[in-house]
């Protein structure tokens, strides 16, 4: 099971109900979580925020879901 259906499934939520959420097809969100197509940089952001997690968490790159804390860039 991939991240991305693991944190689906944890908010009892259907591929239907996330595609909706990302205005796209079913078929097309399925590929996301299959891996059959890579996210798109704007999606993955969007993924991380809606459930809470750090972008490397999706991408299994750890195993700490906590998400990053904001930066403040002082100029």
């Amino acid at each position: 099971m991939n991240r991305l259906k693991e944190l689906r499934v944890s908010k009892n939520l259907l591929q239907k109900d996330i595609a909706k959420i990302l205005n796209i097809g079913q078929t097309g969100y399925s590929k996301y979580e299959t891996g059959a197509i890579d996210l798109p940089t704007d999606v993955l952001i969007f993924l991380a925020k809606y459930y809470n997690v750090s972008i490397d968490y999706i991408l299994m790159l750890t195993d700490d879901p906590t998400p990053y804390k904001k930066s403040i860039v002082q100029e």
